[in-house]
């Protein structure tokens, strides 16, 4: 276990061992701070299409800029 995985593991640890009522505080505190509220948005975006398929980034941009093509 990496040092980073280990603090993680504690902190969720003491984050379950409070009260429902602190944990929304927490959970608050965080979705607060913009930066903070991103990064929950992405790594739920991530933890959500994880199992779809993947495909290589130049055949996206590929499509992408035939797709930008036909708006123009």
């Amino acid at each position: 276990m990496t040092k980073s995985e280990a603090t993680a593991e504690v902190f969720l640890a003491a984050f379950h061992a409070l009260s429902k009522t602190e944990r929304e505080k927490v959970i608050l505190g965080i979705t607060r701070d913009k930066k903070m509220r991103e990064d929950l948005i992405d790594l739920a975006i991530i933890q959500a299409r994880k199992k779809e398929p993947a495909r290589p980034f130049g055949e996206y941009l590929q499509n992408r800029n035939k797709n930008q093509s036909k708006i123009k």
